[in-house]
C-alpha cells in the first residue's frame, strides 16, 4: 500500500492514468496512528502493555492500533473534503496523508518525544510502518 501511494504521482507524471484513486485508505503507519494517540483520540486500554516495552508487530494491541488508525484516517479524510469544501477527486487521500496526518503526527512526535519516536515502540525490522 505504502508503495502505491510512492509510485501514484510519478506514474501519473509520465502519463499514467489511475481512476478512483481517492478509493485508496489511509496507511496505518506510526505517524498517523502516533497523532490520534499524541491527540487523545485513542487512548490503549493497557497502557503499561503498550508503553513498557517495544511491542511486536503481531501484538493485538499493535493490530487494532493500526486498523482504528486505517479507519479514523477515513472518517478524518471525509471530515476534511467537507469542512474545505472539497469533492474526493479534488483533494486525494495522499494529499491529506502527507499535507496533514503524516506531518501533524511527525511535529507531536518531537513535541512530545525529543527523539521523535512514534508513541507506541514497535520491536520491527523496519518492514511495518
Amino acid at each position: 500500500q505504502w508503495l502505491a501511494y510512492s509510485l501514484l504521482e510519478p506514474l501519473q507524471n509520465l502519463g499514467v492514468h489511475f481512476v478512483d484513486t481517492w478509493l485508496l485508505n489511509g496507511l496505518p503507519e506510526y505517524r498517523n496512528g502516533g497523532l490520534f494517540i499524541d491527540t487523545g483520540v485513542l487512548t490503549p486500554r493497557d497502557p503499561q502493555h503498550v508503553f513498557g516495552s517495544p511491542l511486536r508487530v503481531d501484538d493485538p494491541a499493535v493490530v487494532e492500533w493500526r486498523a482504528l488508525t486505517v479507519a479514523l484516517l477515513d472518517e478524518t479524510a471525509v471530515d476534511v473534503w467537507d469542512r474545505l469544501g472539497k469533492k474526493e477527486r479534488e483533494l486525494s487521500m495522499a494529499q491529506i496523508l502527507e499535507g496533514g496526518s503524516w506531518r501533524a503526527g511527525r511535529e507531536l512526535a518531537y513535541e512530545k518525544r525529543p527523539s521523535g519516536d512514534p508513541p507506541i515502540v514497535l520491536d520491527s525490522a523496519g518492514d511495518v510502518f
